[in-house]
């Protein structure tokens, strides 16, 4: 493990110390990664998945091709708030993971809240 990735562990443990997802507000749980990002729904009272969305969603995978990174993520947080509407899933308690708040992190937050999501 570099010292990078060190570092973004130590961030983690410290934010999820403090958020927990419930029935009511689920987590919403980031992962970024080299090409990809991704983002899920999770219930941590069950330990469940509600719903995901990712750069991989057969939904907006032609839609996203030929964008940057993160105009991607913004249509990967529009697209997880669309299929949270639908299950009436309002309010949410954002986890990014351990990684900044900036750039395709941020930018799916915003996708997210452009499309319903309160955090």
């Amino acid at each position: 493990m570099n010292i990078r990735e060190a570092a973004r562990r130590k961030r983690k443990s410290r934010i999820r110390k403090r958020i927990f997802g419930t029935e009511q507000r689920p987590r919403l749980s980031v992962f970024r990664s080299a090409k990809h990002i991704y983002a899920q729904l999770v219930v941590d009272s069950t330990g469940s998945t509600i719903l995901t969305a990712s750069t991989q969603s057969p939904e907006i995978k032609s839609e996203i091709a030929g964008l940057k990174k993160s105009d991607a993520a913004k249509k990967v947080g529009e697209l997880l708030g669309r299929k949270a509407a639908e299950k009436n899933i309002r309010r949410v308690v954002f986890d990014r993971n351990g990684f900044l708040y900036h750039g395709r992190v941020k930018a799916l937050a915003e996708g997210a809240r452009e499309s319903g999501l309160e955090f």
